[in-house]
């Protein structure tokens, strides 16, 4: 049997930022984690300087303040073009991009990338493997929350320096590993067929979320649209 997407390299992908507003918010850690097959994986990560205010409640969470980005930071246009180039050449290797709620990251970066004048990687042609997808796929009845870090240790997958980008990108990528080997309806897809599976489970979920919703009397909209929500 060929190897399956899963068994060899993939490019993990977090970040962490300034706020959840997609449009508006800037990242202010980002990180990649690539590597030939499981266990070998090794982070680059990038600490950049938003040059807008971190909000106390965004530092409370990932611990970077205002003051470490300023004395420490790299530039959003020098950093996001190395982590732009970096997605483009996992494109044309054809190594599928993995990201947890990769509707949050990708489309944030790629606003990133429009408002620095950096190239955009080609979002159409990566197969993109977010397990926060799949998760729900596989085991849609499970109840209880469904974080990174209560999903990995589900799976039995270690997660350290949780909310740091490469703490959870090596998180995300032993994700993405541990629920390929367990369920064969994903680790048996080719990357594309996977990416192009997504699209429409992430719509199925956001359907169903948005109609219990309206049981519960919420007009809440839930975005249908992955990775790209823009």
């Amino acid at each position: 049997m060929s190897e399956r997407w899963f068994e060899g390299p993939l490019l993990g992908f977090d970040t962490e930022t300034t706020g959840v507003a997609v449009d508006r918010d800037r990242i202010v850690q980002a990180a990649l984690v690539s590597g030939p097959q499981p266990g070998v994986e090794t982070a680059r990560t990038w600490l950049i300087d938003p040059g807008v205010p971190i909000p106390p409640g965004a530092t409370r969470v990932h611990g970077i303040t205002d003051a470490q980005v300023q004395a420490e930071g790299l530039a959003p246009a020098a950093a996001l073009a190395e982590v732009a180039e970096a997605l483009r050449g996992a494109v044309e290797a054809g190594v599928p991009v993995v990201a947890f709620r990769a509707g949050f990251d990708c489309t944030l970066l790629a606003f990133e990338l429009e408002r620095h004048g950096i190239e955009q990687p080609d979002w159409t042609r990566m197969a993109i493997v977010d397990p926060s997808v799949l998760d729900k796929r596989v085991d849609r009845y499970r109840r209880g929350k469904r974080t990174l870090g209560v999903t990995a240790a589900h799976y039995g997958v270690p997660h350290s320096e949780a909310h740091s980008a490469a703490g959870d990108a090596i998180a995300t990528v032993g994700l993405a590993r541990a629920i390929g080997a367990m369920y064969p309806e994903v680790g048996d897809l080719t990357p594309l067929d996977l990416h192009a599976a997504q699209v429409l489970w992430h719509a199925e979920d956001a359907a169903s979320l948005e109609a219990y919703f309206r049981r519960k009397g919420r007009e809440e909209a839930v975005e249908r649209r992955w990775p790209l929500q823009r």
